[in-house]
């Protein structure tokens, strides 16, 4: 699996798991993302709805199909294909055995800016659509996201809000589908996006991009003390040619592989969407220091 370019699934069709994230189910992994198989017309595509593919090996994988699939016959109803669903997290939630996704849900003028809810019984869906919400009693908006679950099991909501200047931090409810009511703003001013976390040595690190759409910018990461806690904003982790622009990538997710921290990268191509490629690349500590480099391929098992 060359990074930075396409991959494809073991029948050989391009992967359109675009903005997702991997899990972990007993001995397969699972990995779900956006579907971006459509023609690009102004730098998006029609919605289509969320893939999902597993593997047992992290390099071969199946593709599940679409597990949360776009409305096509009703132009009003959220999960229609004018409408935008972006970087979907599932987490499990062992109170309820149910497996919980969200994701950014919008408008073509990404005014509307709430969060999407679905549901399934088993990690390869399908899922069921359980409605929005927009963070905070103050109806914050929630542009991109991610979920981190921590090692409680208690579940928080990351996501960029007044128009992308701040982070925002949520709990989510015991049942995951809700929040809590309590949150707490971090990087004020400071315009991050594609949130993405770690702990690892007593310490929560965020990674994230700045905002210049679909143009790569610097990576860089904050650490604190508690999820909810006060963030720090430190430094470019990237080491490497082109590490400036964050090997041309965007952050996704993270994901632990044969005890080794992973972080995703979406190579966006806004001319031909679904032909964005892909990075997984080592996180590596050193005390409280991190270093991203750049690896030319993801070996897997």
């Amino acid at each position: 699996m060359k990074n930075g370019t396409c991959w494809v699934d073991e029948e050989g069709n391009f992967i359109q798991a675009h903005g997702g994230v991997i899990i972990q189910v007993e001995d397969t992994y699972y990995w779900y993302g956006e579907n971006k198989d459509a023609e690009t017309q102004g730098n998006r595509v029609p919605f289509l709805g969320f893939s999902c593919y597993s593997s047992k090996n992290m390099r071969s994988w199946h593709n599940e199909g679409v597990v949360l699939r776009a409305v096509e016959d009703d132009l009003e109803h959220e999960l229609s294909t004018n409408k935008v669903g972006e970087r979907p997290k599932v987490v499990y939630n062992q109170k309820t055995k149910k497996f919980v996704m969200w994701f950014h849900l919008d408008d073509a003028t990404y005014h509307y800016a709430r969060i999407g809810v679905a549901v399934a019984d088993a990690p390869a869906g399908p899922f069921e659509y359980q409605g929005s919400l927009q963070p905070s009693s103050k109806h914050k908006d929630s542009r991109d996201m991610t979920l981190y679950q921590d090692e409680d099991d208690a579940v928080y909501l990351i996501c960029s809000t007044d128009w992308n200047a701040t982070t925002l931090i949520c709990q989510l409810n015991e049942e995951y589908t809700g929040l809590t009511g309590e949150f707490k703003l971090a990087f004020i001013e400071q315009f991050r996006e594609a949130p993405v976390v770690i702990k690892e040595n007593g310490l929560y690190y965020m990674f994230g991009s700045g905002c210049t759409g679909w143009n790569p910018n610097a990576m860089l990461y904050g650490s604190a003390k508690e999820v909810t806690g006060s963030w720090l904003l430190i430094d470019n982790p990237c080491t490497g040619s082109d590490y400036r622009k964050t090997f041309h990538g965007q952050t996704s997710n993270t994901f632990k592989f044969n005890g080794q921290w992973y972080i995703m990268l979406d190579h966006w191509d806004k001319d031909d969407l679904r032909m964005s490629g892909y990075s997984f690349l080592p996180v590596r500590f050193n005390g409280n220091e991190v270093e991203i480099p750049w690896t030319e391929e993801f070996l897997g098992v």
